[in-house]
C-alpha cells in the first residue's frame, strides 16, 4: 500500500509540473527560430549597451592614468640613460623603449663615440620631478611630453683613461625634455620615445 501512494504523489507532481509548463508557455509564448527586428522602444537600449564591446577603446588619460604613465616614464629615463653610457657602446635594454628614428639618432652617437676612442662614465642618482608639459592625440597615436628633472654623475674619458668633460665627483642637475608616444589602435601597450627636446 505505501509503494501504491508514493506512485499517486509522483503522478500529482507530473500533472502540476505539466499544468505549470503549459501555463508559462500560454503566456511567454514559444520560441520559433525568427525573432525579427528589435522593438523600437528597445533600439535605444542597445545602443546604449552595446557599443562598449563593439568601438574603439578610448583613451582616458586622467589623474591615475597620468600618474601610472609618469611611473613608467620614469623607469624607461632611467634606463635609456644608463644604457646610453654602458661601455660597449650599443644600445640594448632600451632598444624597444626608442622609436626607429630615436635609435638611429642614439646609435650613431655611440658610434661616434666609439671611434674617438671616448667613453661616458655616467652614474645615475634619480629623477628629482617628473611632470607632464602637455598630452594630445594626432590621428592614432597619443603623444604625451614630459619635462625631466634628474640628478646624474658623468664624466667622458680617453683611450688612456684620461677625463676629457664632466666630474667623477660631481652631481650635475639635468633638465631634459622628452615626447613619448602609442599607437592607441595597436595591442601593443609600450610608449616610445620619439623625440628629446632642449
Amino acid at each position: 500500500m505505501n509503494y501504491s501512494f508514493e506512485y499517486i504523489d509522483i503522478l500529482l507532481l507530473a500533472m502540476i509540473a505539466g499544468f505549470i509548463f503549459l501555463r508559462l508557455r500560454g503566456i511567454l509564448g514559444r520560441r520559433t527560430g525568427y525573432d525579427g527586428e528589435p522593438a523600437a522602444q528597445f533600439e535605444k537600449i542597445l545602443k546604449d549597451v552595446q557599443p562598449e564591446k563593439q568601438a574603439p577603446q578610448r583613451e582616458n588619460f586622467d589623474d591615475v592614468a597620468q600618474k601610472e604613465f609618469l611611473n613608467g616614464a620614469k623607469i624607461a629615463y632611467e634606463t635609456i640613460i644608463t644604457d646610453f653610457s654602458d661601455n660597449d657602446n650599443k644600445i640594448t635594454t632600451s632598444k624597444p623603449l626608442l622609436s626607429k628614428e630615436i635609435y638611429n639618432q642614439f646609435d650613431e652617437a655611440l658610434r661616434e663615440r666609439d671611434k674617438r676612442g671616448h667613453r661616458a662614465d655616467i652614474t645615475f642618482i634619480g629623477v628629482n620631478s617628473a611632470t607632464i608639459k602637455e598630452h594630445k592625440k594626432e590621428d592614432n597615436f597619443l603623444k604625451v611630453t614630459v619635462d625631466f628633472v634628474s640628478e646624474v654623475i658623468t664624466c667622458i674619458k680617453d683611450k688612456e683613461n684620461k677625463i676629457i668633460s664632466g666630474d667623477p665627483e660631481k652631481i650635475k642637475k639635468i633638465y631634459d625634455t622628452w615626447v613619448f608616444s602609442r599607437d592607441t589602435k595597436s595591442n601593443n601597450p609600450n610608449w616610445q620615445l620619439i623625440e628629446t627636446l632642449t
